[in-house]
């Protein structure tokens, strides 16, 4: 076998050598574009903070520079437009106000007469008979097997239950109001024209141990209507419902008075 000569160390002639394996070539090559700590890199970050705080400072400083560099006429008249803003700001907010306070207390004031303007209309209209009404009451019944009870017997029932304090009353069918009138009409007897039927029954709405006493109290109803042959039985309610309506005419006389003026008068 001939021999050869030894290479030295660090010569590159000469046949090359085995390759390398493949994984240690793609470590090389992480290592290479991996991102290090390093003093450079450090160095360029604290710059970057550096430069970025300047920027801002920088910024700042000509903002004030600006007023500074304005004369003492100049900074007051600044002053002075910067006051006229906050005054015309101040005084939009007063007016502002001022409207939505108007307007709360406008609202209110008309609510308020409505309400008012409806319970008078509700009382009005319980008194005048053209709605139904409801409450505590009494429910009278007068058997009457001979006929003897004519009108002035009921116009008495119920002159006694007004006096008691009943507030809204009803002759079977028929609904008592302000210019109500009984009349014989035979054997029968009639209310604003309209026949009542036997027994007579009558409701009132008041209070009903003051109404029922009222019928009781000796030589009043109960005892009166006893004398011609009738009797009369009292019962107290909790409830009373009176459903029957009066249909108003037209006054062909009388006219309401017009309510004085509030106005001041002129001097």
């Amino acid at each position: 076998m001939p021999l050869r000569a030894a290479r030295p160390p660090g010569d590159a002639s000469g046949p090359p050598g085995p390759e390398e394996p493949r994984d240690v070539t793609w470590r090389r090559l992480r290592r290479m574009f991996t991102a290090r700590a390093t003093r450079a890199n450090v160095l360029a970050a604290i710059l970057t903070l550096a430069l970025g705080f300047a920027i801002a400072t920088q910024i700042q400083q000509n903002q004030e520079v600006e007023l500074s560099t304005l004369r003492q006429d100049e900074l007051v008249r600044v002053l002075a437009d910067v006051n006229q803003r906050a005054a015309r700001l101040d005084q939009q907010a007063r007016e502002l106000e001022g409207q939505r306070n108007e307007l709360q207390s406008g609202a209110d004031r008309a609510q308020a007469a409505t309400e008012q303007a409806q319970a008078r209309l509700d009382r009005l209209a319980v008194l005048a008979g053209t709605v139904q009404a409801t409450g505590p009451g009494i429910r009278v019944t007068i058997s009457d097997p001979n006929g003897g009870i004519r009108a002035s017997a009921l116009l008495d029932v119920l002159q006694e239950l007004r006096d008691a304090g009943a507030e809204v009353v009803q002759f079977g069918t028929v609904r008592i109001v302000a210019g109500s009138f009984f009349a014989d009409a035979g054997t029968s007897v009639t209310v604003d024209g309209q026949s009542l039927t036997r027994p007579f029954v009558v409701l009132a709405i008041g209070d009903p141990q003051t109404l029922a006493s009222a019928m009781n109290i000796p030589g009043g109803i109960v005892d009166s209507v006893k004398r011609v042959g009738a009797a009369a039985r009292v019962d107290q309610l909790g409830t009373v419902n009176i459903d029957a309506l009066h249909t108003p005419k037209t006054p062909r006389y009388a006219q309401a008075v017009p309510e004085p003026s509030t106005a001041p008068t002129p001097r």
